[in-house]
């Protein structure tokens, strides 16, 4: 009965599934979920960053907790402003923001020789570069045909393997990692998801992220996975200023590697916002493009202000997407909400973090297979000719090596490891430059007389 009302309501309303709005009690579990999706990864970065900086003596032990709870903040107003968008900034996508890992190594250099407010100073700066160049790069969305967006939507799912290993190992560099208890709470949490979605009622069905966690977590009560002994040190309320470390200052070096680090930035969030694009049915052109980077350069911009960092779109909810089947975008509007909230009362955060990361693991293992899925459904519309086959080995590989092999890049300049560290730019960059040097040369020989070669799929984008 239940699923007859919705697909009668469905077909009342003419609008788009992206921009309808589910009952609410479906809206705060779908929310949550993607809450407890990226919660681990969208601490991470001032977690790495301010305890790189408290060993270089530039921050106090005790700012740490000050930096997360500016970070999930700003990381609401930032996922708010892409969703719901306000004039031209927002994709108007089911897209979360967080700080981007791409920032990491250049932020904790430019702490470390000039102090924290001059990392605020170049994040200020990369975000109004990221507004300015958003209308100039969304008209690259050509180079960006089936052929590039599946393999970079697969690069995305099989680059964040290593984390999703991580958490289902117990956290990385914990003295009990890799503890047979944690692959068994990952595995039935895993387990538990699948039993859901094959049996559950569609309605359900659509949250059993949600309710692994909320199972995985509880059973892992008893056997002392799930921590929760922060809660009671942390405060009931407490509020991010601008500038809490003083104003930014601007030097020229830090700018000009965070100018660099924007360019990734907006390399990654392109094909998250193609990918979400491809998932829920609604491709992204150019103008779409256009305003989600400017939101992007928007969220940057607040970061620096409000003593936090660079923001993009976090590929880890990208196959929750695909996972739920709820493509609404006010879903991330809603878990936007939650992240500030979260930010505003740090003692519900304390909550969230006490989430054990096996459990954390079982569902990422679902979410991130989701993601790759989505690529290898992208390029099933492309023609394999042998230039395609070559374009999609090549950037895989390329777009793998900082995964299977950390600190590969450790020896060559900074601004190359800012680029090819991350996997994500790294393949999509890979997959451009090779879509456009075989494929070119293929057309030319098709209008020679040669065989048909697929062009079409190749070069021509989405968005044409």
């Amino acid at each position: 009965m239940t699923q007859q009302l919705e697909e009668r309501a469905g077909q009342i309303d003419s609008r788009h599934p992206v921009d309808r709005v589910p009952p609410l009690a479906r809206l705060a579990a779908l929310g949550l979920q993607h809450v407890l999706a990226m919660y681990a990864g969208a601490v991470a970065v001032p977690l790495v960053v301010g305890g790189a900086l408290v060993q270089a003596g530039r921050l106090a032990p005790g700012d740490l907790a000050y930096l997360i709870s500016a970070d999930l903040f700003v990381a609401g107003i930032a996922t708010l402003i892409q969703s719901i968008g306000f004039w031209r900034f927002g994709v108007r996508l089911p897209l979360m923001q967080g700080c981007t890992f791409a920032a990491v190594t250049p932020m904790i250099a430019i702490g470390s020789e000039f102090g924290v407010t001059a990392i605020y100073g170049a994040v200020i700066a990369s975000g109004l570069f990221m507004i300015v160049l958003a209308p100039v790069f969304s008209k690259l969305l050509r180079f960006f045909p089936p052929v590039v967006t599946g393999t970079v939507i697969l690069v995305i799912g099989l680059s964040l393997m290593p984390v999703a290993a991580g958490w289902v190992g117990g956290g990385s560099g914990s003295p009990t990692f890799g503890r047979p208890i944690n692959l068994a709470f990952a595995a039935g949490t895993l387990v538990f998801i699948l039993l859901v979605e094959r049996f559950a009622p569609p309605a359900v069905a659509r949250v059993s992220i949600l309710l692994g966690l909320v199972v995985g977590t509880v059973v892992a009560v008893p056997f002392g996975l799930a921590d929760f002994s922060g809660v009671r040190q942390e405060a009931w309320f407490g509020v991010s200023t601008p500038f809490h470390f003083g104003w930014p200052t601007f030097q020229v070096s830090a700018i000009l590697s965070m100018l660099v680090v924007a360019l990734v930035i907006m390399t990654e969030t392109t094909g998250d916002m193609l990918a979400v694009g491809e998932i829920v049915d609604r491709p992204v052109r150019a103008r779409q493009l256009a305003d989600g980077l400017r939101a992007d350069g928007l969220s940057t911009l607040l970061g620096g202000v409000f003593n936090t960092f660079p923001y993009t779109a976090f590929a880890q909810n990208v196959g929750l997407v695909s996972l739920s089947g709820v493509r609404s975008r006010y879903v991330a509007t809603f878990a936007g909400g939650v992240l500030v909230v979260l930010g505003l009362v740090p003692k519900l955060g304390a909550v969230v973090e006490g989430v054990p990361q096996p459990v954390l693991g079982g569902a990422g293992l679902a979410l991130f297979g989701m993601v790759a899925a989505s690529g290898v459904r992208t390029l099933t519309r492309v023609r394999f000719t042998n230039a395609n086959v070559l374009v999609v080995a090549i950037s895989v590989a390329v777009g793998l090596l900082p995964t299977v092999s950390d600190g590969i890049y450790a020896k060559f300049p900074v601004a190359f490891q800012i680029i090819f560290d991350s996997g994500i730019s790294a393949g999509a960059l890979t997959a451009i430059v090779l879509n456009l040097v075989f494929n070119s040369a293929a057309m030319q020989r098709r209008h020679a007389g040669d065989d048909d070669l697929a062009a079409h799929d190749a070069v021509r984008s989405p968005a044409a």
